[in-house]
């Protein structure tokens, strides 16, 4: 029994000693803020965290402004106009529909309503009362259902499972709306893995999807969910799974990232081991995904989600000038993986980006020396 106290001992005791250890080994020393030798992030031109945008991963500014519009006016239609004009196909419009639902569902949140008050989220069932054949405000409302179960209630519980079969029911009906648009199959992912789908069922809707949109990364990352170990598959099928999609990848596009997805989601609670983020699986990933960022267009909508990940694996990797170089392309949106699974999506990835600033000053480098 001794022996058992000692070795939990030494284990807290290595929690507490490791990242000190790192940090020395590394160069970085912790000082109080305002000394002379503090690294400043605002010396390379990025935000204070209080300005950080929460909502997106990267900038789309007619969204942004269609949301402020919607959600000061309360009127749909600058929203369903938006969504009309947006490539049924693309990366863009998933983005965008998963934003008027958050939004939406965010609303109602903060507002749920009462005998003298107005529920948040109003806009949203005007627009599907008012434009029930409106394929956009389907896969909204869709979306809204699915955010609205994991947001709201406990999976496994009557109340989910009722919320997620009107979600099924939703995207059936905006899937007949708009018979070649991948997007309510692709919600129907989410509505899967909380369903538990059976493996063939879910197979069926996969190829559905990759009919419409063979290459859709957004669409690529909601099916690696489901095979996770942590839902309805396992390390090796999700990490398989990863791999194909990446060697199957079209000239210049990011699926060649995906297995640094299926690593981070299968990342260890309490990581010991300070090697595990330079381990081979580990630098193979974070290899593909930044040969996946050089090959992408510059325009891509999922780029910025590929770069947040990078910072946080660069980051752990005290690979600082590669993490650096990540940054200035996202500063400024924060609103992705691994940040938005945190509390404080702002703070965390404040945390991240002063680490690589003094990772990258402690070996020589400055804003003189940061190439844009």
């Amino acid at each position: 029994m001794e022996i058992l106290w000692v070795l939990m001992a030494l284990a807290m005791f290595s929690l507490v000693l490791l990242p000190v250890l790192m940090r020395r080994r590394a160069g970085i020393q912790q000082v109080a803020p305002g000394d002379p030798d503090a690294a400043d992030p605002a010396n390379y031109g990025f935000l204070r965290q209080e300005e950080l945008d929460i909502r997106m991963p990267g900038p789309d500014h007619d969204l942004l402004d269609v949301l402020d519009l919607v959600q000061r006016t309360q009127d749909y239609r600058a929203a369903s106009q938006l969504l009309a004009g947006t490539e049924t196909a693309g990366e863009r419009r998933w983005q965008r529909v998963q934003a008027f639902a958050g939004a939406a569902s965010l609303e109602l949140q903060q507002r749920p309503g009462g005998v003298s008050e107005t529920p948040g989220g109003q806009w949203l069932r005007v627009w599907r009362a008012e434009k029930p054949k409106d394929a956009g405000s389907a896969a909204v409302h869709a979306e809204f259902l699915v955010q609205q179960a994991w947001r709201t209630s406990t999976p496994g519980t009557d109340e989910f499972r009722i919320i997620m079969e009107e979600a099924r029911a939703a995207c059936d009906e905006a899937a007949l709306l708009s018979p070649g648009d991948p997007v309510p199959y692709i919600i129907e992912l989410s509505v899967a893995r909380g369903l538990a789908y059976p493996e063939p069922e879910f197979e069926k809707l996969w190829l559905k999807i990759l009919d419409r949109a063979p290459s859709h990364m957004g669409a690529h990352l909601a099916a690696l969910h489901y095979w996770c170990e942590k839902w309805h598959g396992s390390r090796e099928v999700a990490y398989s799974f990863a791999e194909t999609a990446a060697a199957r990848a079209p000239q210049g596009s990011l699926l060649a990232a995906m297995p640094l997805f299926a690593v981070f989601e299968h990342l260890p609670e309490v990581n010991l081991v300070r090697s595990f983020y330079q381990s081979e699986v580990v630098t193979k990933a974070v290899h593909g995904a930044l040969f996946a960022v050089h090959a992408a267009r510059p325009d891509d909508p999922m780029l910025a989600h590929v770069r947040h990940l990078l910072v946080f694996f660069l980051v752990r990797s005290e690979r600082w000038s590669e993490a650096m170089n990540q940054l200035v392309h996202v500063d400024g949106h924060v609103g992705a993986l691994p940040w938005t699974l945190t509390a404080d999506p702002a703070a965390d990835y404040a945390i991240y980006r002063a680490l690589a600033v003094a990772g990258y000053e402690a070996n020589g480098g400055s804003p003189a020396t940061l190439s844009h």
